[in-house]
This record gives structure tokens, sequence and C-alpha cells, in this order.
């Protein structure tokens, strides 16, 4: 297995390593109830109105303050699915891509990359190694996906935050957003992200995964998706797309791993899956079709 697979998402950082990664965001960070500045201290983050956010032994912070919006956590299950997949490196080249597109796009100017609804840090971990110049932060709501995202690199913290929810980063505070098949809050990303800076998107294209759509029942591609995305990004630059297209040939294991750590698993019973996963032959031949999208954000979405 190729190493990069695993770029330090072996879980061996130890506490001071996690505390420290949260530690150099925290100047980036504010507080969800005033949107003070946040400071570490001890095994918490406080602001200067004397709200605190404890630490969690894992080393990720919650500053999600109770707010819930309609997104929805992923699940252990999804969470260690998703682990077990990208680990055997099947999205590799998605990772190479988002990758090579960091580096180009990433302007040098101060500020944090920030990977949106992260997941397991798995793809924001790629592009710290990319840009040793960077600390890196990921926001999830799921805290399973928060505790192995706080031991996916040196550099990385993790932060409870609802992507739909007003973000807990201070205006201007990142030059690189990350978006990767997640949900996309555009006014939010444009307080945050700083002139100049990017935001690369990862969405599925129409044959991603096609082979698999009716016998496993996965979920359909939303053909309106382009359309919201060109309207929600309607003042942004687009500087670039590029598509990632290849086949994987997956046996019934990574089949499981692919279908539970996505949104058709809240659609399939694991009874169900195994089923129609059994009525597949193995290996099977599935089709990766994922579109790179890179937005820059303009002078007059600045926020005071």
């Amino acid at each position: 297995m190729d190493p990069r697979d695993h770029a330090c998402l072996d879980g061996t950082l130890s506490p001071a390593v996690r505390f420290r990664a949260l530690a150099a965001v925290a100047a980036y960070l504010r507080c969800p109830a005033c949107a003070g500045g946040l400071r570490p201290g001890g095994a918490r983050l406080a602001c200067g109105r004397g709200h605190s956010f404890d630490v969690a032994r894992h080393g990720y912070v919650n500053l999600t303050a109770g707010r819930a919006g309609p997104g929805t956590g992923d699940t252990a299950a999804m969470v260690a699915a998703r682990g077990t997949f990208l680990g055997r490196g099947h999205y590799r080249p998605l990772a190479e891509a988002l990758r090579a597109l960091a580096v180009q796009h990433d302007p040098g100017a101060p500020g944090l990359v920030a990977d949106l609804a992260a997941g397991t840090g798995h793809y924001l971990s790629g592009v710290l190694e990319a840009l040793p110049h960077r600390h890196g932060v990921c926001l999830d709501l799921s805290v399973p996906a928060l505790r192995r995202a706080a031991r996916s690199h040196p550099r990385a913290a993790a932060v409870g935050a609802d992507i739909w929810q007003p973000l807990p980063l201070a205006a201007c505070s990142v030059t690189l957003a990350l978006s990767i098949f997640g949900p996309r809050n555009a006014a939010e990303t444009a307080r945050v992200l700083r002139p100049g800076g990017s935001l690369i998107m990862a969405t599925p294209g129409s044959a991603h995964l096609g082979e698999l759509r009716q016998p496993l029942g996965l979920i359909g591609i939303d053909k309106q998706k382009l359309r919201r995305i060109s309207g929600a990004y309607r003042d942004w630059a687009q500087s670039g797309l590029t598509s990632v297209n290849y086949q994987l040939s997956l046996d019934h294991a990574d089949l499981a791993a692919l279908v539970t750590m996505g949104p058709s698993a809240r659609h399939i019973s694991p009874e169900s899956l195994v089923t129609r996963i059994r009525a597949l032959p193995s290996p099977v031949t599935v089709t990766v079709d994922v579109q790179f999208r890179v937005f820059q954000r303009r002078e007059r979405h600045a926020r005071p």
C-alpha cells in the first residue's frame, strides 16, 4: 500500500502534538457564543467573556454551542468505513489532484487551510503535506469524524462546527478552503476566506459510481446541483475545472465500505446492502468521475 494513503493517519500523534495543532490555529478561531477571540489554556479554549470549551481527550474541541442545522453528522460506522476505503488507496488520484490544485492556488498570504465538512481529515492531511508552511482546521459535525481528524496530521486541528451555521472562524482567516463532497455555505465561506484566497470544491460527475446505482440502490446524482452551485457562487471568479476519471476493481468488502461511508447508507439497511452486494460479481468494475472547481473570493465579499 502506498504510504501516502496513510499520511499521518496511523493514530500515533501524541496528545501534546494534537493540542499544539489546536493552539496554533486558536488565533483564527472565534467563540460561537459571542464571536470573541479564543485562547488556549489548560485543556480548554476560552474567550474574554468567560465562555470556555473543553478540549476532548481525543484532541478536538466542539464549537457548535448546541446550535443544530439541517445537517446530520456521520455515524461511527460511516467514519470507520471511510477510513477503511480511503486507507486502501481507492481515491488516491482524487487526493493527488487536490494536492496539485492546492499548491497551484495557494496565495502565499497568512491564513489557514480550512476543510469544510472534513470527515476524517484524509484530504486535508494530503494538502498539508504539500503545503508545509500551512496549518489547517478540520470542521465537521460528527464526533466520530472529529476523533479521527484530530490525529490526521500534526498541523491539523479538529473543530466541531455545523457548516450550515456561522463558522467559528474569524473573517478573512482562511487562505484556502476545501469542500470535498460536502455541504456548501457560500456566504460563510466568503466571510472567512481572505481576498485572493481560493475555494476548491469537489463534486461527483454524471458517471460517478454509475455501475452501482441501480443494483445497490444508491442515491442518484442531483441534476440541479451544478445549477445551484453556479447560482450560489455567481459573484465568485471560477478559475478552472479539473476532471478526474478512472475505473476501480472492487471486491465485495470494498463495495460494503464504499456504500457504508456515504449518504446512501442512511437509506439502505445493513441486511439489504449485504444481499444486494452478494448478487454482484467480485470484483466489479466501478467508475470514479469527479470534478474539481476552483473559485476565487473577490474583494467585495469582505466582511468587517
